[in-house]
């Protein structure tokens, strides 16, 4: 039976994640970052593959975000009983070519190392494998390319990619189709967090006004979510105190005390500011 098609007036259902990490805190982190999107909803969190099958088959998410290194049954173990249910995204850091290759052969359709991309990056992720358009990080991406190397066809990097333009096909309808030109696509827009753009930052923001770097406007974005500073440590895998410092910083930048003040400067709310983030 075909979805039915929204009304005019009527929102498209959120997107539903299942989150799976033994760390409470990167789960929270997760959870608030995702949650705070109007999209996209986290219905249920798991400590190890064992409660990720479990959440996965009661809940029938769009998205499962997966740890490979858990207790008990571990994200590797575990994905083969989810992927026939739903995407799964690698989210670790857990770097070796051999895992990623073995994840990837079981049928994640992502694998991004903590630390290679920034909270806007994960959502684009999370948004696009429900689509089926895969998403590596730089390390992941390397890895790949390397056994696609070693597994490929002599004749030089054009004849490997012609020979892998149509290769890995999906062994469940969830496991996206990989080639070589995609993945030097998404090296290059996955593989540096510092570069990353802040997609769902509204395209009134000019943070040039207030000559933020990108890290710290996506951390005022997160501030201005709500957040805390142990919540924004956890979505965007940085210490507590380094937060602090890009707080500072932000402050400064944005002539605020507070960050009821910072978050009215930048949304554009306070006194005399007409667009958020514009003069």
């Amino acid at each position: 039976m075909p979805t039915p098609t929204p009304t005019p007036n009527e929102q498209p259902a959120p997107l539903r994640v299942v989150v799976a990490d033994d760390n409470p805190v990167v789960r929270a982190g997760l959870t608030a970052l995702l949650s705070g999107r109007p999209d996209i909803t986290v219905v249920a969190e798991a400590a190890d593959g064992r409660e990720a099958c479990e959440a996965t088959r009661a809940h029938r998410p769009d998205v499962v975000l997966l740890d490979v290194r858990m207790p008990g049954v571990d994200g590797i173990s575990a994905l083969p009983y989810l992927v026939p249910i739903a995407p799964v995204v690698m989210l670790t850091y857990s770097r070796e070519p051999e895992v990623v290759q073995e994840a990837l052969r079981r049928g994640a359709g992502g694998y991004l190392v903590h630390g290679e991309f920034t909270a806007a990056q994960l959502v684009d992720a999370v948004r696009d494998v429900r689509a089926g358009r895969a998403h590596f990080t730089a390390t992941a991406a390397d890895a790949l390319l390397a056994r696609l190397r070693e597994d490929g066809p002599p004749g030089g990097s054009r004849g490997l990619e012609d020979a892998t333009a149509h290769a890995h096909q999906p062994s469940t309808p969830n496991q996206p189709n990989i080639s070589v030109k995609n993945l030097s696509h998404l090296q290059l827009n996955m593989g540096q967090s510092s570069s990353g753009r802040a997609s769902d930052r509204p395209a009134t923001v000019d943070r040039s006004k207030y000559q933020l770097s990108a890290r710290e406007a996506e951390i005022m974005d997160l501030i201005a979510s709500g957040m805390t500073n142990h919540q924004i440590a956890a979505a965007c895998f940085i210490s507590e105190k380094t937060v602090k410092n890009h707080i500072n910083r932000i402050f400064a930048k944005l002539h605020s005390t507070s960050r009821s003040e910072a978050a009215a400067k930048w949304l554009g709310t306070a006194p005399g500011s007409s667009h958020r983030g514009r003069g």
